[in-house]
């Protein structure tokens, strides 16, 4: 699967990044902003443009497009000692529709100095959200084995990651089938790249391949949450709400 509206980034992308890295500073960043604008901001435009027309063959239930998915460059300092004004990466994230832009699981993907990151999962679950998540893995963790602990996962993604508990949540019994699973508190699968394989005429086919690997875990993380909006909607309906 290719597009004929993207390719690759370019290795001038690349370096005014590894510029920027070395010049965090509003007078550097402005004095070369059109450079930015034309071999950093665009081609991720034209990445997602053309990852949504993808999209509607194998993920149609989420968000790409340049205005929701892209992040912008600069960096929120207000809660950092990191005071450096802009990001040195490009990032995007794909959420599903009717989500909002950080609710439940989507995909993500950046391109920067030090790595590419083709990922997705869910990050910062809301507590209603991680406790139907844990609920629907132990009442379905054989679903969840089969994606995660089969041959073709391992081999691009490794295993499923993120930040776990020492021990199973309270409500679980400890001795759970799907207790490794239980005590996760972030559902995180990815695969990191040099970034000059953004330069590889390779690298969009790379991008949707990982992208497609990814969609059965994406889906069984949201069908809780999906399930439960449902309900509520149903109820409000209901009720006249």
């Amino acid at each position: 699967m290719t597009s004929q509206r993207f390719a690759a980034f370019s290795e001038e992308g690349l370096r005014f990044l590894r510029s920027l890295k070395r010049h965090n500073n509003r007078e550097w960043f402005l004095a070369n902003k059109s450079i930015y604008e034309e071999t950093v901001k665009k081609p991720m435009e034209d990445l997602v443009t053309a990852l949504a027309e993808d999209f509607a063959k194998f993920a149609p239930e989420h968000v790409a497009s340049p205005k929701t998915s892209i992040y912008r460059i600069y960096r929120d300092t207000r809660f950092s000692t990191d005071k450096t004004p802009y990001k040195t990466h490009i990032a995007a994230i794909f959420p599903r529709k009717g989500f909002e832009k950080h609710e439940g699981a989507g995909l993500y993907l950046h391109i920067g100095t030090d790595d590419v990151l083709i990922a997705g999962g869910v990050y910062m679950p809301m507590p209603e959200h991680l406790n139907a998540i844990r609920t629907h893995i132990a009442a379905n963790h054989r679903k969840l084995q089969s994606i995660v602990e089969s041959r073709q996962f391992h081999k691009m993604f490794d295993r499923l990651s993120g930040e776990q508990l020492t021990r199973v949540p309270r409500g679980f019994p400890p001795d759970h089938a799907a207790a490794e699973y239980l005590r996760h508190k972030q559902f995180l699968a990815g695969r990191s790249l040099d970034p000059v394989q953004a330069t590889s005429k390779r690298f969009y086919k790379t991008v949707v391949e990982t992208f497609q690997e990814m969609m059965p875990l994406i889906r069984f993380l949201n069908e809780p949450i999906v399930r439960d909006r449902q309900k509520r909607d149903r109820q409000s309906a209901v009720l006249g709400l």
